[in-house]
């Protein structure tokens, strides 16, 4: 059977192209935690191969004889959610079952209920992982994998039921317990409801020794994911693909091994092998996957609705000079989640250029397809985009509806950037593409357009760079600045063909005295 991508659920190395679990962590220095009785945390973002990489640290394990480990995803307890009894029960019966599915035998199987009846939800755990431990004939190691979708009370039994037992280790309870999830455990804000506290992840589990956070792909494991397809069925992937393919991800495994199925499966005419894989359908399966709206990515957008995401995202998005104090509990919750990384300059920013797009997409989704702007009206009689007809009327758009559009936009402040945005999209969309950066103190937001025209039969491309600003005071200093930085920008895409957006958040000043547009140093500059 030819051998697939893998975008949903562990790694089946007989079904799926992979990259090896021991180059994305230090394997040896798990193994050592191991061996020295520790108990650890792997975390690491949504869909990034934190299961595929526990169940091979404990298929290794096993296999070396030294240890019977065992890996449990408590994920189904989340449903009882505070209710400990329900959630407990359903703990233990899957960690019987799993032992039963990697030990190969009916020990826990056999004891679980008898041991939760008489101990109670609150010990029950406990005493399960005891009994293992005492009857095992090698150390035992267990591994709870999805830990932290459990809710309040159930979730700070689990961690103290663990704790209470460290101290009867090797002996009498696991020498190891792992515990994976999206955060490090030190993050966790528990709201208990018996006790009308929230109590710290840190405080209910203070026996952890290290957090481990699972990497992203590194440019080589994704040449090297690629080119397993290539060995396998003889199709190459051209050079440039490469390049986009760590662009577009920054190494985010969902989304290498996304791309690389749409373009290599989805696509029908490239499941003919004999067919390479250029940079143009690896742009095209880009597109489509954001369109698509695939699961990853649904998800990814939902969270942009909770508070401690948007108290991030919308300052980076805004991009002003000077950021408010961002709570650090809330920076690192979002860090967590996959959507920022820090970059080389030192600041955070969004962690891929897909994320990048999706985001103000997303949070513009239904105005763009609700605002009435047909691509037609601004269509040159070559099949070119009149910019200055487009922006004149973004200009006309946004004097009438900007008040009654932003205040739909669940991230307000950066309302005027999400506009233009979701205007340019509604007439971009078929014909070209637009690449988006954005982020903390850069005083602004840059756009590139790519429109290929005629539509029919495009054989032309424009390349139009659009850089957008928030005037608070100094409107001449706010021109300086911006042409400047749109020049950089410029130079940066390759392009002659730029704009300048300056929105006006001063206060008393009248459409008239904000709406006008004008030449500077060959740039148009547009007041809105």
């Amino acid at each position: 059977m030819e051998k697939f991508f893998n975008t949903a659920g562990p790694i089946k190395p007989d079904l799926h192209y992979y990259v090896k679990t021991e180059g994305r962590w230090d394997f040896s220095s798990v193994v050592n935690l191991i061996r020295h009785q520790k108990y650890f945390i792997l975390h690491a973002p949504r869909q990034t191969g934190k299961t595929s990489s526990i169940l091979a640290l404990m298929h290794h394990l096993n296999e070396s004889g030294q240890y019977e480990a065992v890996y449990a995803n408590v994920e189904a307890a989340q449903a009882a959610r505070e209710d400990i009894e329900s959630a407990v029960r359903t703990i233990c019966i899957e960690i019987a079952r799993r032992h039963k599915m990697y030990i190969k035998n009916d020990l826990l199987n056999a004891v679980w209920l008898d041991i939760f009846e008489k101990s109670g939800p609150n010990y029950a755990v406990r005493e399960l992982l005891s009994f293992w431990a005492q009857h095992a004939d090698k150390p035992v190691v267990i591994m709870l994998d999805e830990v932290d979708a459990l809710i309040g009370d159930t979730l700070i039994s689990l961690l103290r039921q663990l704790r209470s037992g460290y101290d009867s280790r090797p002996e009498s309870f696991p020498i190891s317990a792992i515990l994976c999830g999206v955060r490090d455990v030190r993050d966790y804000r528990i709201h208990s409801s018996r006790t009308k506290e929230i109590i710290t992840g840190g405080s209910a589990f203070n026996i952890k020794a290290e957090s481990l956070r699972l990497a992203n792909f590194s440019p080589s494991q994704i040449q090297d994911l690629y080119e397993q397809h290539t060995e396998a069925t003889g199709q190459v992937f051209e050079e440039e693909v490469l390049e986009l393919a760590w662009n577009y991800t920054y190494g985010q495994p969902w989304l290498v091994n996304a791309l690389a199925y749409e373009v290599t499966f989805n696509m029908k005419e490239n499941r003919d092998r004999k067919r390479p894989i250029t940079a143009d359908a690896f742009r095209e399966a880009k597109e489509r996957l954001i369109l698509r709206r695939d699961t990853h990515l649904d998800q990814l957008v939902d969270k942009l609705k909770e508070d401690r995401v948007r108290n991030v995202i919308q300052p980076l998005m805004e991009g002003k000079e000077q950021v408010e104090v961002i709570a650090d509990d809330d920076l690192q919750y979002v860090i967590d989640l996959g959507l920022i990384r820090r970059g080389e300059s030192k600041t955070y920013q969004i962690s891929n250029q897909i994320y990048q797009e999706v985001i103000p997409r997303e949070l513009t989704y239904t105005t763009q397809y609700t605002m009435r702007q047909d691509q037609r009206w601004y269509i040159n009689k070559d099949g070119s985009l009149d910019m200055d007809k487009l922006l004149t009327a973004f200009q006309e758009f946004f004097r009438k509806n900007s008040e009654h559009w932003i205040q739909m936009f669940s991230y307000q402040e950066a309302g005027p950037q999400l506009l233009l945005q979701a205007f340019l999209q509604r007439i971009v969309n078929g014909g070209g593409r637009i690449e988006r950066e954005y982020g903390f103190g850069r005083g602004r937001t840059d756009l590139f357009i790519e429109f290929f025209y005629p539509m029919e039969n495009p054989t032309h491309k424009q390349e139009i760079v659009l850089e957008l600003k928030i005037l608070y005071s100094n409107l001449e200093k706010t021109i300086q600045d911006g042409i400047r930085q749109t020049k950089a920008y410029m130079d940066k895409c390759g392009t002659d063909v730029g704009h300048l957006l300056i929105f006006d958040r001063r206060e008393g000043i009248t459409w008239e005295e904000k709406i006008w547009k004008k030449e500077v140093e060959g740039i148009m500059v547009w007041g809105s």
